[in-house]
């Protein structure tokens, strides 16, 4: 028996094969510290959870959900765009409801490019953009995020000539792996371009609430005239610790919402009622979640940032996100570093090549592990590199 050729296209999912080397390293009796994936160690908020053992004893919420979301979910989104970023939705034609903006995400090409069609996906990024344009037979090019360029791309590296053949183009800001951010001008260039050259922008604004130091990360949506060619994919997952709970959402042009929609009913069957009335009351009370999350991640940034400079590296200290994004030393690749690592020290880090060619250079570390833990495995890469 034998698979579809877009299966054999596919490259293995990155943290897929992360989690195999863990295993084996932890059959051989290693004691692993993981700094590899970023899912929150931190739990869910108690209201939350108080939420969903009051909402799993209604009958009404164990029946199918509606494709699209219900109604007061869709409505406590478009209320907390409102409020966090003065950006007004129309719950019933700008908002659906998403099993996680990866389900999104990845489904989003099947409504927009045919196959063929050219897609321009940051470079390094979360992988998921480009898989679900192979899927959908379109064609996935690199959009370079480079460090001489604050990881920013520069859309006039490429001739006017490809530009007018791009059909979607996937952002995101604050950025996995880098951990960079956007200014809200950099988002105004975007929309021009979308306009001028008549292509689409999807943005993952999955870790705009996890931001140190006074920053606020914008939406695309904030810029006059990005409706018209915008989606927007967001979460709870990062600012209610609910990786588990798989929720999240999608904003913006309302056609392409529609055709997002059109596609969900005709592939899954919705969130289950109970999980999204905890959505209700997390997108409520955001803000009261994040105030257990954001001093922890500050704490554990400053440790891993303030470790590495001793160490001779040379790194900012991230404004947004749970990652800090790491040049190799003199000597490595991204991959050998990561193995290094790992043999030596017993720590994984992601190497940033797993997340695009111009990844090369870089590994990720992720901040979603206990802070003792962190500790000790900054201790253990201090030995390792003879600090």
């Amino acid at each position: 028996m034998d698979v579809a050729q877009r299966i054999k296209n596919l490259p293995p999912y990155l943290f897929a094969e992360i989690e195999k080397k863990i295993a084996r390293a932890r059959e051989e009796g290693k004691d692993i510290i993981d700094l590899g994936i970023g899912d929150p160690d931190l739990p869910t908020p108690n209201f939350l959870v108080e939420r969903m053992c009051q909402e799993v004893q209604n009958p009404e919420n164990h029946r199918y959900p509606s494709y699209r979301g219900l109604y007061a979910f869709r409505e406590a989104v478009a209320s907390w765009y409102r409020r966090r970023f003065g950006v007004s939705l129309d719950p019933d034609r700008e908002v659906v409801a998403l099993i996680g903006s990866k389900e999104g995400i990845a489904h989003f090409p099947w409504c927009v490019v045919d196959p063929g069609d050219l897609v321009l996906a940051s470079d390094p990024g979360y992988p998921v953009y480009k898989i679900g344009t192979l899927l959908a037979g379109g064609v996935p090019l690199p959009l370079p995020l480079l460090p001489g360029n604050h990881f920013l791309p520069d859309f006039s590296a490429f001739p006017e000539s490809l530009l007018e053949r791009v059909k979607l183009v996937f952002l995101n800001y604050p950025n996995n792996p880098t951990s960079s951010t956007a200014p809200y001008e950099f988002f105004q260039e975007v929309v021009r371009l979308a306009h001028r050259f008549g292509f689409i922008v999807a943005h993952d604004l999955a870790y705009s609430e996890i931001s140190f130091d006074g920053y606020r990360a914008p939406s695309i949506l904030e810029v006059e005239g990005a409706k018209e060619v915008a989606i927007e994919f967001h979460s709870l997952s990062k600012m209610c610790n609910m990786t588990g709970w798989r929720i999240g959402f999608a904003v913006g042009n309302a056609k392409l919402i529609e055709a997002l929609g059109r596609v969900k009913t005709n592939i899954d069957s919705g969130i289950f009622n109970a999980i999204q009335w905890v959505g209700v009351e997390a997108l409520a009370r955001v803000e009261e979640a994040l105030e257990g999350i954001i001093p922890v991640y500050t704490e554990r940034r400053n440790l891993v940032v303030e470790t590495l400079r001793a160490l001779g590296f040379d790194l900012p200290y991230p404004k947004a996100t749970f990652y800090v994004w790491i040049p190799v030393p003199s000597g490595f690749t991204s991959m050998s570093f990561a193995e290094f690592l790992l043999d030596r020290a017993q720590v994984v880090v992601t190497p940033g090549v797993g997340f695009g060619k111009y990844g090369e250079g870089f590994v990720r570390i992720s901040l979603t592990t206990p802070s003792l833990r962190l500790k000790e495995a900054m201790e253990r890469v201090v030995r390792a590199l003879g600090g």
